[in-house]
């Protein structure tokens, strides 16, 4: 049997020799043997991927902090990373499995020794990346945590994915926070669009659209399921996790709203994955919002805690304990979903500054108040009144926003209600009732070009 010479043999152009690896599942991931008498400093307990259209997060859990390094190679586009007193182990063995050939942005990775003290990891793209690596301190039921956020070059923009799926006619201009923009975007024609187009301008009173020139007007109601990716949000007692739960009835509502040829929806998130409230609240803006929902599945100490809740934006005081206490918990949801706090983006900062106008804030007051008169229909109440508290994820200056908690999770019995097909469908029908209950009586103002910037 005839042998490749050495010096033909192709060789790894990312540092990683080849006498390092055992070959695992199809050269995926690649482990080697600690040499004699070295001492692993950590030790890897979880791996989780988290794919996503937005990005991919890949996060690595440990014992001890992890100190790191990493770089981008190109031709192909491989994103390296250099873990320093790390073992190699079973669990990083479990990481191949875990990247999906529908990743956007991820092929395969493979992990070897480096050099003495050194674990590199190899993630080979599909496109080119901005990769976020960081770390993140213990928090809730999570250890020390390395965290790779893939990102696409050219960022998904939420307005143009609106204009490719045909639900309207954009002719956009580069802004500053999409500097990649086309100067002139092709109309998307829809023709259900246009019949609601038309149908305003017939009867401009009492239709909820307007027209406003290059985007048909469709009301937009962005739907904010709760939490994702590392934040669960609740737990219940069956193993119920909020985030699942928000998905669903976020799912369902989505349908409604879309059956309805003068509306449309979008979702701040279409899968389990993270993300950070003020992304949330940024999409909304972006795909110019006229209304925004959250939508919870709360948790609170005692398990006999009950009902359905509506909260908006205070700019002041919490209007009582317990709302004050679930604005803390639910405003946490970065520290334990992970955020990287070395990112400084002006136009997030923008648009997490404290509400000023009175005008949007009584305007989520009233689209709260007929929405929680419907959900009185489906759950009992926790309290027959809209109450206020300093919610991030409700902090867009421009946009009528509410958060609904659609019951505790917390309590056996609601929880049982909560991942049942037929009781998520009537919440879902009971907050779309109380959305058009209020656009029947505030149809949305036109929506000027500024409202993207």
């Amino acid at each position: 049997m005839s042998r490749t010479p050495r010096s033909t043999r192709p060789k790894l152009a990312d540092g990683l020799s080849r006498r390092n690896f055992l070959g695992f599942s199809g050269a995926a991931l690649l482990l080697s043997v600690s040499p004699a008498g070295q001492a692993a400093l950590s030790s890897l307990v979880a791996v989780r991927v988290w794919p996503a259209l937005e990005y991919t997060r890949i996060t690595l859990e440990s014992r001890a902090e992890l100190k790191f390094s990493h770089f981008l190679v190109k031709d192909p586009e491989r994103l390296v990373i250099d873990l320093e007193g790390l073992e190699l182990n079973n669990v990083l063995g479990t990481l191949p499995g875990k990247i999906s050939d529908a990743d956007p942005y991820i092929k395969v990775i493979r992990a070897g020794r480096n050099k003495p003290g050194v674990i590199r990891l190899v993630i080979e793209l599909k496109t080119e990346v901005q990769p976020q690596v960081f770390t993140l301190a213990p928090v809730g039921q999570y250890g020390h945590r390395l965290v790779m956020d893939v990102y696409p070059q050219h960022p998904v923009d939420p307005l143009m994915q609106l204009a490719r799926q045909g639900d309207i006619v954009y002719e956009g201009e580069a802004t500053p926070d999409q500097p990649d923009a086309p100067a002139q975007s092709a109309p998307a024609k829809d023709p259900t669009a246009q019949s609601a187009k038309a149908d305003s301008k017939a009867n401009p009173k009492t239709s909820p659209t307007e027209d406003v020139g290059d985007v048909s007007r469709l009301v937009t109601i962005v739907l904010d399921p709760g939490h994702g990716g590392e934040d669960p949000g609740a737990i219940g007692r069956r193993g119920s996790y909020e985030k699942n739960v928000t998905l669903e009835v976020a799912q369902r509502l989505r349908a409604k709203i879309d059956a309805d040829p003068t509306m449309r929806a979008v979702l701040t998130r279409d899968g389990d994955y993270f993300v950070p409230l003020g992304t949330r609240v940024a999409k909304a803006r972006r795909v110019r919002a006229d209304l925004f929902v959250s939508i919870h599945a709360d948790a609170f100490v005692r398990p006999d805690a009950r009902g359905s809740s509506v909260f908006v934006l205070s700019g002041s005081g919490a209007t009582s304990s317990a709302a004050r206490w679930l604005a803390q918990r639910e405003n946490s949801a970065d520290l334990i979903g992970g955020v990287n706090l070395d990112v400084k983006d002006k136009y997030l900062a923008r648009t997490l500054l404290d509400l000023s106008q009175t005008a949007t804030m009584n305007d989520s007051m009233k689209l709260g108040r007929a929405v929680l008169g419907e959900l009185g229909g489906v759950n009992t109440l926790h309290k027959p009144h809209v109450e206020q508290a300093g919610f991030a994820v409700l902090k867009a200056p421009d946009v009528p926003s509410i958060l609904v908690e659609t019951a505790f999770i917390s309590n056996p019995e609601e929880e049982k209600r909560l991942t049942d097909d037929v009781y998520q469908d009537k919440l879902a029908e009971a907050i779309l009732r109380g959305i058009k209950r209020y656009l029947a009586k505030n149809p949305p103002l036109s929506k000027s070009r500024m409202a993207m910037l």
